[in-house]
């Protein structure tokens, strides 16, 4: 009979989980913990490169969680949409960079102990913590791939586990932990930690640079136009925002220092005006089409932003519109196809009231218009997002039927996509804009078409996005997080 040796498994020493009343210190504890177990990690998987692997040995760390329990059924404030559990039970989170997401542990934890008036419980989870993630802020440390090595990476340490790293929370498709808690945040931490290290790859810039309110576009002429305006709020000393950063993490705080472009921009270039509080604004060109739409918007997401909105280019579909008038989307015809495994396409994507306020407010602000006179340069309708822009080339009959019967008014590649992520994972949304050209009245986009109005609405398309997320930025953040995003059995955390 053949004996096989006994594995011994080797994690660090995290004690007993301990009880907290402050959300300060719970989350001080968290990052503790965190630390601990990263830096475990770190230490032997450095070694091991080094010395080899150990025989008969396994390198293994925990995430930290949060676990709460409450017996009452009491009623809290039924205008919030967030901050407390629908009813009695235990419910846990797994968590990962506690450094990153402090500000919002600390409030999430603290509306938590507010609401329930019980403790929370801070200590090691049963998730073990893949190596890739530990070693992704040590910079002097990289994981070879399966077979580079000189052993075989998933018999010493653990690697990701798609099992632990996909949307049951957020698509309410059933989720519960090992030990039966129900959750209490939207995200796991290794889906978490998959979507940061995504997010460094697709935009070269650190997610610790993303701020609270994020704008999507699909023209390049739009980060020139975010640059220069930033440069204006870093000339202002009262303006409130503290710096600027371009792709490759390439950080400014005057508004004279150049900024040389990387040698190989990445798949979405991305820029930050940050403040202080994490309250600026990030600008992301995602391209062009539904797929970069939404892998934008699931790694984004993990970063619990305030408010995403897309200021991108469209085509009009009424004979009435101009080059350059705008469109404030206020319900969406989804033919993207991209997210029809994750929300059907029968799910409501409703306009978000506090979104739509604070897009047509900013129209009005800029353009000087008001009331009645703001319809001679925007409408407020359905926008169609198609996956394929030449639509046009194929029998037009099928969808130009739909396009009418939907009531739309502009058709993109993007919006519907970004809304209907936004729905899906309680990220308030919102879309407003810009017609460059008219396909179903032979105004096609081609060189010579833009008037003097299209070009001016273009170079004040960016303004108004910014100027909506500025009104944005002074909003209670329980008045923006709608109820309408909510689900029956939703998670306390946002």
């Amino acid at each position: 009979m053949t004996t096989h040796p006994t594995l011994h498994v080797e994690t660090p020493d995290h004690g007993e989980p301990v009880a907290f009343t402050d959300a300060a210190g719970a989350v001080a504890h968290l990052q503790k913990l965190y630390t601990e177990a990263s830096e475990f990690l770190c230490t032997r998987f450095a070694e091991t490169l080094t010395s080899g692997a150990p025989v008969g040995t396994r390198y293994r760390a925990f995430y930290p969680e949060i676990r709460l329990r409450t017996t009452s059924f009491a009623g809290v404030d039924s205008r919030l949409s967030f901050g407390h559990v629908s009813e009695p039970g235990t419910y846990a989170t797994t968590i990962t960079r506690p450094d990153l997401f402090e500000n919002y542990l600390i409030q999430q934890i603290g509306l938590l102990l507010k609401n329930h008036s019980v403790q929370v419980s801070i200590g090691p989870s049963l998730t073990p913590m893949p190596v890739h993630f530990a070693v992704a802020n040590d910079t002097a440390i990289t994981v070879p791939q399966e077979g580079a090595g000189d052993f075989t990476l998933r018999d010493v340490f653990d690697v990701p586990d798609l099992a632990t790293t996909n949307d049951d929370i957020v698509n309410g498709t059933g989720f519960t932990y090992e030990d039966g808690a129900m959750p209490l945040a939207a995200f796991t931490a290794q889906r978490i930690d998959y979507s940061l290290a995504r997010l460094a790859h697709y935009t070269a810039t650190d997610p610790s640079h993303f701020q609270n309110h994020v704008l999507f576009t699909n023209y390049q002429f739009y980060v020139d136009e975010f640059e220069a305006y930033a440069r204006t709020r870093l000339a202002d000393a009262d303006s409130g925002y503290s710096s600027f950063v371009a792709t490759g993490n390439v950080e400014i705080t005057d508004s004279e220092t150049a900024i040389t472009p990387p040698v190989k921009m990445p798949q979405m270039p991305t820029y930050h005006l940050k403040r202080a509080d994490g309250s600026g604004i990030t600008l992301v060109n995602i391209g062009v089409g539904p797929s970069n739409a939404k892998t934008a918007t699931d790694h984004i997401a993990v970063l619990r932003p305030h408010a995403w909105v897309m200021v991108g280019h469209c085509a009009g579909l009424r004979n009435s519109q101009r080059l350059g008038d705008f469109v404030l989307a206020h319900a969406y015809l989804r033919e993207d196809k991209v997210l029809d495994d994750d929300l059907p396409v029968w799910v409501p994507v409703p306009a978000l009231a506090e979104i739509q306020v604070a897009l047509e407010t900013a129209v009005a602000n800029v353009t000087e218009l008001e009331g009645y006179e703001l319809k001679r340069i925007m409408r407020t309708g359905t926008v169609a997002s198609f996956d394929n822009r030449n639509w046009e080339l194929r029998d037009q009959t099928g969808p130009v039927q739909r396009l009418s019967q939907s009531r739309a008014v502009a058709l993109d590649m993007e919006s519907a996509t970004i809304a209907a992520n936004g729905f899906r994972f309680r990220v308030p949304y919102g879309t407003l804009l810009c017609v460059s050209d008219k396909p179903l009245h032979g105004e096609l986009k081609l060189p010579g078409m833009a008037s003097d109005f299209y070009k001016s609405q273009v170079s004040r398309h960016l303004l108004i996005g910014i100027r909506a997320m500025e009104h944005l930025q002074k909003m209670p953040l329980e008045r923006l997080h709608s109820r309408k995003l909510r689900s029956f059995e939703e998670t306390a955390f946002l």
